[in-house]
């Protein structure tokens, strides 16, 4: 039954959550609580094998055909050692040593800093990403011609090396910024980002734009229902299942996208440059390394929690949303 306003003088209607039973909200609490166990036990298993492989392991590893020369052979198993595998609690209670000893902040610190620099140019990278792939989207399902012009080119512009088209756009930068126009280098890092986010989101949003019924576009298309209005009162709403985990997929290749552009363009400031400074000393200081691999993590988990919301509202139109 669809929702209608109250009648003068009659009661508001009581939201969805409040008038379901209190059963099935306990029954979703639940849910989430399984799920977040299913988490820790997730991360506690990783620090498991990790120590288990540690124990066991050989501490020069396994190589095939290394005839002494450097970069000769096939690595079959890593070292274990304790420059190349420090222990899992050396990497905890490094982060919250001096960064660089002395008076300087811990290294949590400096990695938040360096992940809240790159998450921010990551949710600039994944913002343009989804204007662009659902403009993309729009129109490759108003225009048949032009799907079929560009989606093939879609799909192939994710065959460059991101390692490759990186400089490039940097390049491109400092042409622009040298005739005259500003271009900071952070703004290359949020277009690479955006590179590897608008994929995902043209071809889930094309997807969705395609899926309402036949019968439901004959139905607009008999109350002479324009091209607007039924992308606004029914494709659109339609596409909402596809969009989100196609979102979600964006999200988490923006935050590739920055790191991998820090690190190819030397942005300073970012978790990308520290994750190169600091495995430059790895061989004297084996953990630090560590921290900024779990600070990019967290970014991700930080960044897919952000789609999260956007699902949060646009609940309504979840109704059979596309886990594929």
């Amino acid at each position: 039954m669809t929702d209608q306003l109250p009648a003068p003088g009659t009661a508001a209607p009581v939201p969805d959550e409040e008038r379901m039973p209190r059963g099935i909200r306990s029954a979703r609490g639940r849910t989430w609580a399984v799920r977040a166990g299913w988490g820790v036990a997730g991360v506690a298993a990783v620090a498991l094998l990790w120590e288990a492989y540690k124990f066991l392991g050989p501490a020069e590893g396994v190589t095939v055909g290394d005839d002494g020369s450097a970069g000769s052979g096939v690595i079959l198993l890593p070292r274990t050692h304790d420059r190349a595998m420090p222990h899992v609690w050396e990497m905890a209670a490094r982060m919250f040593a001096p960064t660089s000893g002395g008076d300087t902040p811990p290294l949590l610190v400096s990695v938040a800093g360096a992940a809240g620099m790159t998450l921010g140019l990551a949710a600039l990278g994944w913002l343009i990403g989804v204007v662009v792939g659902s403009l993309l989207a729009i129109a490759m399902q108003r225009w048949r011609l032009v799907e079929a012009g560009l989606l093939p080119w879609i799909v192939v512009s994710q065959i460059v090396p991101l390692i490759a088209f990186a400089p490039v756009v940097n390049a491109i930068g400092t042409q622009v910024d040298r005739s005259g126009i500003p271009w900071p280098p952070w703004l290359s890092v949020a277009l690479i980002a955006s590179y590897l986010a608008f994929f995902p989101v043209a071809v889930g949003m094309l997807r969705g734009l395609n899926a309402p019924d036949a019968m439901h576009l004959d139905l607009l298309r008999a109350a002479s229902a324009g091209w607007w209005r039924t992308l606004v009162h029914l494709r659109l709403p339609a596409a909402v299942p596809h969009l989100l985990p196609a979102l979600r997929l964006a999200a988490a290749s923006a935050v590739v996208g920055a790191v991998v552009a820090e690190v190819s363009i030397g942005l300073r400031g970012g978790i990308g440059r520290m994750l190169i400074q600091l495995a430059g000393q790895a061989s004297s200081d084996p953990a630090a390394p560590w921290a900024p691999t779990f600070g990019t993590v967290v970014m991700g988990l930080v960044a897919a929690a952000g789609v999260a919301l956007v699902g949060v509202a646009l609940h309504r139109f979840r109704r059979g949303e596309d886990t594929a």
